[in-house]
């Protein structure tokens, strides 16, 4: 239950930030075609599938809840004051993520090359998200019929893309101008002023609908043309590269794009390291389960 619930707070906390995927994260801890086939037997007709699937989404939620109000209650400051450190700790994250995925799926795209053209559709896909980015934020104070479903559009794709690695949900939402309102509704919330509840309920559902619909999808792709798949993410990963350079001139008080002046060093190591790290644990964590077995 620890281990789960530590692996929702590791992906609350990436999703909270545009150019970064919770389902990255959910790769790189080794836990992503679980996470998708829970997801999947939640809908499925096996009770004791489902039941195994309820308990593990269940602890998942628990740690996915609380990094997720860590990040709109405490962190959103630090993405606002530090974005250039915090952009450049996330970029070392996935310079470092790349090959670590490659590695783990060296199966897969060994000798498909021809494939590499989906990494192309990959990259492309993530930089014109990126590019169409929202110069300013939807108006969400005042709820009517044709903000709800663009908020439960823009939910159900923010979900989709959540749960793909390489795609960010809150890039999506800065796309749709409601990254920074949704953030601040969710923090009134938390503060007990429920008059952002509404807002919150209809990303929900949207965000509930979107699993439905595009979980099979997924998990399809993965299953019959993992190939294809493993590289396109790997594509969209390269593409997020962009996403965060591009990430400070989103914020709330718009700020320029990241330039090597204003990038750190420092931060990249330690974007890095947290990942070696987390591989480091996978590796030995495996091999003490089958000296185990």
């Amino acid at each position: 239950m620890i281990l789960n619930a530590f692996r929702g707070f590791c992906m609350a906390l990436a999703d909270s930030v545009p150019g970064v995927s919770g389902g990255t994260i959910a790769f790189l801890m080794g836990f992503y075609d679980l996470f998708i086939n829970s997801l999947n037997d939640l809908m499925g007709k096996d009770n004791k599938k489902r039941k195994k699937a309820i308990l593990f989404i269940i602890q998942l939620g628990i740690g996915w809840v609380i990094g997720m109000a860590l990040a709109v209650s405490v962190l959103a400051s630090v993405f606002e004051n530090g974005i250039y450190k915090v952009s450049s700790l996330f970029i070392g994250f996935i310079v470092l993520a790349i090959p670590v995925m490659i590695y783990e799926e060296i199966e897969s795209i060994k000798g498909k090359y021809i494939n590499l053209i989906w990494a192309a559709v990959g990259i492309a896909v993530v930089v014109c998200i990126a590019m169409l980015g929202s110069t300013g934020d939807t108006d969400v104070s005042h709820m009517s019929a044709g903000l709800a479903a663009y908020t439960f559009f823009a939910g159900m794709c923010a979900i989709s893309a959540m749960v793909l690695p390489g795609i960010s949900g809150s890039t999506i939402l800065l796309t749709f101008g409601l990254y920074v309102p949704v953030v601040t509704s969710v923090k009134d919330v938390l503060h007990l002023k429920l008059s952002s509840l509404p807002i919150c309920v209809v990303l929900a559902l949207g965000a509930v609908a979107g699993i439905f619909v595009s979980l099979r999808l997924i998990k399809k792709a993965l299953e019959k043309f993992r190939s294809q798949t493993i590289y396109c993410v790997l594509g969209m990963m390269i593409g997020s590269l962009y996403a965060i350079v591009k990430g400070p001139t989103t914020l709330k008080h718009p700020k320029p794009a990241m330039t090597w002046s204003k990038f750190s060093i420092v931060f990249f190591i330690i974007g890095a390291a947290i990942v070696f790290t987390m591989q480091a644990a996978k590796i030995y964590f495996e091999k003490k389960k089958k000296n185990v077995e």
